[in-house]
């Protein structure tokens, strides 16, 4: 079982969002899909979930093309900033419409998580604050048994302690009930200890598609006298350069960790995720990246 995009691409326009993107999400992974504003991550979601169409590759959910296939589609939820309720609808009777259509729905979860997180369950969902707006659909999606969860976005607007509460349950919500959540986020350093794989998402392409055990493991930051680290990075794959007086520190990211060839003169330091990912997404303002 999984999810497969195949050579996927979407104009607006002359603009182009999505750049022949393939990428696998296999069962039972939680996934963080990563980019920066407008590198086209919503647009992605939304292909998937059949909410905006191209004729321009293919989504297959086990096989089946997801495309106005309502067998494929009720294997997942997605939810994002689109309000799909009407606004004097109350947050209860949302939940309650919501188990009419969806049979995996769980109710009680549904209310349970609504105590935990705050949420008023007379609330009219039109008028909650944009940070309870966000919990409501977040809870929508931890509630639903279904083998893919989509959440673009799901801390938008949440303060410290409900951005903590919702990756708490998202893993308890895994580990009760394995299934695919594919989280979209710019949020780097609060997902990374969440996330088992991340795809980032650069201009409409797929930059990088693996664990993130592996990614952390092929990244080394190079700091030391210019010349040193210069002649040192030379022929690696430099993702990013800083340089200030006669000192440097270069971002590398190679296949093979290979730091054998280390000068005396240079300290090596292994970067976070998000530190790693602003590198390889800074595209031409890094001076150096190859």
């Amino acid at each position: 079982m999984s999810l497969e995009v195949k050579n996927l691409s979407k104009y607006y326009g002359k603009k182009q969002a999505l750049d022949k993107v393939s990428v696998i999400f296999e069962e039972k992974k939680i996934y963080g899909l990563l980019g920066r504003n407008g590198a086209g991550k919503t647009t992605l979601l939304n292909i998937i979930a059949n909410r905006i169409f191209t004729p321009f590759g293919d989504v297959l959910l086990d096989g089946e093309s997801t495309e106005e296939n309502d067998r494929a589609l009720a294997k997942l939820f997605l939810v994002n900033s689109d309000d799909l309720y009407p606004k004097h609808m109350s947050v209860e009777k949302a939940f309650s419409t919501t188990a009419r259509f969806y049979a995996g729905f769980d109710l009680r979860k549904a209310i349970s998580l609504s105590k935990l997180f705050g949420l008023e369950l007379h609330a009219k969902t039109g008028a909650l604050s944009t940070g309870y707006k966000m919990i409501f659909k977040d809870i929508l999606a931890l509630s639903m048994n279904l083998p893919y969860i989509l959440m673009d976005e799901p801390a938008l607007g949440l303060d410290a302690n409900h951005r903590d509460l919702l990756y708490q349950q998202i893993i308890a919500e895994y580990s009760a009930h394995p299934r695919t959540f594919i989280l979209s986020t710019h949020l780097i350093d609060e997902i990374a200890a969440v996330i088992e794989d991340a795809v980032i998402l650069d201009s409409g392409r797929i930059l990088v598609d693996e664990s993130c055990e592996t990614l952390l493991q092929r990244g080394y930051t190079a700091t030391g006298p210019t010349a040193v680290v210069e002649q040192f990075a030379e022929g690696k794959n430099i993702i990013s350069k800083e340089c200030l007086g006669a000192f440097c520190s270069v971002c590398i990211l190679d296949e093979m960790r290979n730091i054998t060839d280390l000068p005396e003169e240079i300290e090596i330091s292994t970067p976070d995720l998000q530190k790693l990912f602003i590198s390889m997404t800074n595209g031409a303002e890094n001076e150096g990246a190859k």
